[in-house]
């Protein structure tokens, strides 16, 4: 019997429990270990920050659906990965013993690169979690009451960037429905080259339509933007050229802001030798494998991707749905492969596809294979893009509910988009 264990359960860590229970056969068992006994659609808290959901809505409590399923669930969180002797130590020292274990636990949001920033003691917010969501409707509220500046947008080293995009529509969408859009001039500031550059080089015609959604929504914005600290109602930038000189030091007023943070790997993950890199993100091989550990396997935003490109100031590429889909399918089917006795074969899909809201709107990009050049370079804009995100919320979240196995975004996504699956 061998003992699988999987480190985190969000959108990698639940679908991957799924599929390993239902690929494997019942003598092997299956365990998710969370420091958080709730599942959360991350891709909704932008519209939790507005108050367009409520927790209870994009929410599910983990432990009786995995045991529904005769999945073993852990709420605690690991500070320590013995690699060698194939042991995990949990929140108040109990261990847990595995034969495999697969790491999908995110990244570590690392605010304090910059001084001042974060939810917690600092002046800004993030839409990374259901918490921090919830934390800005908590403040958007009184601001309301006494509007003024908003700030939107990405540090450096941000590795994610359309929920910054996001956020400055949607936020943009509610305050016209309110009829207070005039009183709040939005400034976006992000790490980007460019507009639309979304850690990926652009993709298709990104730079020339956002930017001109964005001037047709008065949004303003600073890109190469190296942010470097903020203070209470204040944001000092640096924006560079393209070699890297300074442009200009901007010192951006605000009253209510959003800025999504570097990403690092976790302590735990990254304190294991030779798991990582230097920003503590797992080395995997073209299995899903750890080049050091032949028995750790890992999926999501915390494996090493290196950047598409060199930016002037430090970004990182993403990791979108369909590529964790095919991470977490290739994952399973290798672990099944190795306890067959036989070689590992799968791989995961290279590729990125984002429906990405913008309030009454959205845009949607794919790009097969996501480093250049690709076989498929496409970015269109629409209200259908808003429909169609609302009903993967749907979906999705009865996916986790009832652990349907199916891959969401090879069967449907692809489909309504009318794009055929390439390979990487």
């Amino acid at each position: 019997m061998a003992h699988i264990v999987i480190m985190g359960a969000g959108v990698g860590g639940m679908p991957a429990a799924y599929e390993m229970r239902a690929r494997l056969p019942a003598e092997h068992k299956v365990t998710v270990v969370s420091a958080v006994d709730y599942f959360q659609f991350t891709p909704s808290n932008p519209w939790a920050a507005v108050g367009w959901r409520e927790r209870k809505e994009i929410t599910l409590a983990i432990a009786p659906l995995l045991e529904k399923k005769g999945i073993a669930f852990i709420a605690k969180a690991v500070t320590a990965i013995d690699a060698a002797g194939n042991q995990l130590t949990l929140a108040g020292g109990d261990t847990l013993a595995y034969d495999y274990l697969v790491i999908t636990t995110g990244p570590k949001l690392s605010f304090d690169e910059v001084p001042g920033a974060g939810p917690h003691g600092g002046h800004t917010h993030s839409v990374c979690t259901v918490d921090h969501a919830e934390a800005f409707w908590a403040d958007y509220q009184k601001f309301l009451e006494a509007p003024g500046p908003v700030v939107i947008g990405a540090m450096p080293l941000a590795s994610c960037f359309g929920p910054a995009y996001e956020f400055a529509f949607i936020l943009d969408a509610d305050l016209r429905k309110r009829k207070i859009r005039n009183k709040v001039p939005i400034t976006f500031v992000t790490s980007e080259p460019y507009i639309g550059h979304l850690g990926l080089g652009g993709v298709g015609d990104s730079k020339s339509m956002l930017e001109s959604e964005m001037r047709g929504h008065d949004i303003k914005w600073i890109t190469n933007a190296k942010t470097t600290r903020v203070e209470a109602g204040k944001l000092f930038t640096t924006q560079l050229d393209d070699q890297g000189g300074v442009v200009k030091e901007h010192e951006v007023a605000f009253k209510l802001a959003m800025m999504l943070p570097a990403f690092k790997g976790v302590d735990a993950v990254a304190a294991v030798p030779n798991l990582c890199n230097p920003r503590g993100f797992v080395l995997i091989d073209e299995f899903q494998r750890s080049k050091a550990y032949k028995n750790i396997f890992s999926a999501g935003v915390c494996v090493a991707i290196p950047p598409v490109e060199v930016t002037p100031v430090p970004t990182g590429a993403p990791k979108t749905g369909y590529m964790i889909e095919t991470m977490v399918s290739a994952i399973v089917h290798n672990i099944a492969a190795d306890l067959e006795g036989k070689a590992a074969d799968a791989k995961a899909t290279w590729n990125a596809i984002c429906l990405a809201d913008m309030g009454d709107t959205g845009a949607a990009f794919v790009a097969l294979p996501q480093i250049p050049p690709r076989n498929v370079n496409w970015f269109k804009k629409g209200k259908w893009v808003h429909l169609a995100k609302i009903a993967f919320e749907k979906y999705f979240m009865r996916k986790m509910k009832t652990g349907n196995t199916e891959p969401v975004y090879e069967k449907y996504v692809l489909k309504a988009l009318g794009i055929v699956r390439l390979a990487p």
